[in-house]
């Protein structure tokens, strides 16, 4: 008597873009919702910092306004562990939409595994529970994001996805643009201590945080071709 086992009809498919498509809805939803929920419930508190307070400084930072406060940070933490599993699973796929290019797609599993888990850092340590290990956290992010970035540039097939191709680097300039800028506004606020200059030092880590979501976002082009199929597996009984 033997057993062989056979793959039955799929029971269920699901297009592969949905994967990109939930991890940017529910990304953008965490840090948005959050700030519309601190704004609402803790204005005054979050945009203070420990130099000034309104009206000097009138837009929260990222970190005021996820980490700070209930229940903006509730909100916050929830929605981004639910952007968790589409984000590993983004990793995933992109690792298998490029795996021909043996060595660059294992190095960018590595990093983007990595990079992922170094978002948890940051995120459910807030810098009002250990600042050191919320800054080291966030820095290891950053420096992941550069390789990250590029990496997903080069695997990119520019003539299957040309404006894919056009529009990841518009973010990854943005991105990169962006920190030179940022990092003067924070020294003048941190050295100089200038009024407002964390205010516009705020809305450029936002717009990091804009540039960052939109640059995963544009998976969902090559995901286009991907579909999600889980089948039932039976066996049968040869006699």
């Amino acid at each position: 008597m033997m057993m062989n086992s056979r793959w039955n009809e799929s029971l269920a498919e699901i297009p592969a873009k949905y994967i990109t498509y939930s991890h940017t809805v529910f990304a953008y939803s965490a840090f948005m919702l959050a700030l519309i929920v601190g704004c609402f419930t803790h204005y005054y508190k979050i945009v203070e910092n420990e130099y000034f307070g309104y009206p000097q400084e009138w837009f929260p930072s990222v970190s005021a306004t996820t980490g700070d406060r209930y229940p903006a940070r509730a909100v916050f933490q929830i929605l981004i562990a639910l952007t968790s599993g589409p984000r590993f699973a983004l990793v995933g796929l992109w690792y298998l939409s490029t795996r021909t290019k043996t060595i660059t797609s294992k190095a960018l599993l590595a990093i983007g595994l990595a990079r992922t888990v170094a978002c948890g850092g940051w995120v459910y340590i807030t810098s009002t529970d250990d600042h050191l290990t919320h800054d080291v956290a966030m820095v290891v992010y950053l420096l992941l994001t550069l390789p990250w970035q590029l990496g997903v540039i080069y695997t990119t097939t520019g003539k299957a996805y040309p404006l894919a191709l056009q529009q990841r680097r518009q973010c990854t300039i943005a991105f990169f643009g962006t920190l030179p800028v940022m990092i003067y506004f924070f020294i003048q606020h941190k050295v100089h201590r200038v009024p407002g200059a964390y205010t516009f030092y705020a809305f450029l880590e936002w717009s990091l945080i804009i540039y960052d979501v939109a640059f995963d976002a544009l998976t969902a082009f090559e995901f286009d071709r991907f579909v999600l199929r889980i089948t039932e597996k039976h066996k049968k009984i040869i006699v």
